[in-house]
């Protein structure tokens, strides 16, 4: 077997990518999108359609130019999980646009409307995650989509108070960045490698997992973000994992054993106290953990810079 099949047989895999020939090719179970990667699908010729249908839709249904743009970007992120959602067996995850990631109700309100456009294509809500930011806002957000049946995943975590957030209000599931944690720690301690299991994005995932586990929460933890295999194999046993093509086809072609690393039987035996969060014990751990709040703040700058980035090319491109 190779080592991506031995990772499926202990972890739910899924691909993150807005690349629908990829996930063709690679099998995942779920799928995952967010603006960055559509930015770069919608760029491809053989996904022109995708973007000209949903010009088509906005044009149709809303007046201004402005309300287009809003309907269009709304429209094309459901029209891309669709068509994954024709390929994976289970479910794809949308993402809310990052300027969202301090508005609770405009949050709601997005998720809503991705629902409704899902729904009419014929998707149920059951199949689909709602990305959103794992800001406090984010997670207030969850606990009504949650209550409404819509499933949410916390994207742009990074620590355990984020995770703990998330899992008070009965997020469905956490998506701990594992590589962009790695990337602040190689450049603020200036080392170039560590080894996998001193990997600070695989410790955290190992951290969340255990608390999760060690108090019954039934919010899932997807790791994700990963820049090399060996981060992905010492998190086998993570609930799910959501990996790149890049890394997908490098497992694909690996042979070796995969070891088990995560084990609930394991995490419920940890030594740990339970944290008890409020709004502002909230704020200030994540205040106090620096790397957090720097990558907390700057993948939500980079989301929303490419989805600026995205209406600006649809806008030139297709003059709408």
């Amino acid at each position: 077997m190779s080592k991506l099949d031995q990772i499926k047989s202990m972890t739910t895999v899924v691909s993150d990518t807005g690349d629908i020939d990829s996930i063709k090719k690679y099998k995942p179970t779920d799928a995952t999108t967010n603006p960055s990667l559509i930015f770069a699908a919608a760029q491809k010729p053989q996904y022109k359609h995708i973007v000209e249908d949903a010009i088509n839709y906005s044009k149709k249904k809303a007046s201004t130019k402005e309300e287009q743009l809003v309907l269009m970007m709304d429209k094309l992120f459901v029209s891309f999980g669709v068509e994954i959602l024709k390929i994976v067996p289970g479910r794809v995850s949308t993402e809310v646009d990052a300027r969202l990631s301090f508005d609770i109700e405009g949050s709601i309100e997005k998720a809503r409307t991705f629902i409704k456009l899902y729904e009419e294509m014929g998707i149920s809500r059951e199949r689909i995650l709602i990305k959103l930011s794992s800001t406090w806002e984010g997670a207030q957000a969850a606990l009504q989509l949650e209550k409404e049946g819509i499933h949410c995943n916390m994207t742009l975590l990074f620590s355990l108070p984020q995770a703990i957030a998330c899992a008070e209000v009965k997020a469905t599931l956490i998506s701990p960045f594992v590589g962009r944690i790695l990337d602040w720690y190689k450049k603020s301690e200036g080392v170039d490698k560590y080894a996998p299991e001193k990997d600070p994005g695989v410790i955290s995932v190992k951290q969340i997992y255990d608390y999760y586990k060690k108090f019954g929460y039934k919010t899932q933890i997807m790791g994700a973000s990963f820049r090399n295999t060996d981060e992905i194999i010492e998190l086998a046993g993570c609930d799910l994992l959501t990996i790149a093509p890049a890394l997908l086809e490098e497992l694909m072609q690996a042979e070796g054993p995969v070891v088990r690393k995560l084990d609930p039987k394991l995490a419920q035996q940890a030594k740990i106290e339970k944290i008890h969060l409020d709004e502002k014990t909230f704020r200030f751990q994540l205040n106090e953990n620096a790397m957090a709040t720097e990558k907390l703040s700057e993948g939500i700058r980079k989301f929303a810079e490419d989805a600026k980035k995205l209406e600006q090319y649809i806008v030139t491109t297709f003059q709408l």
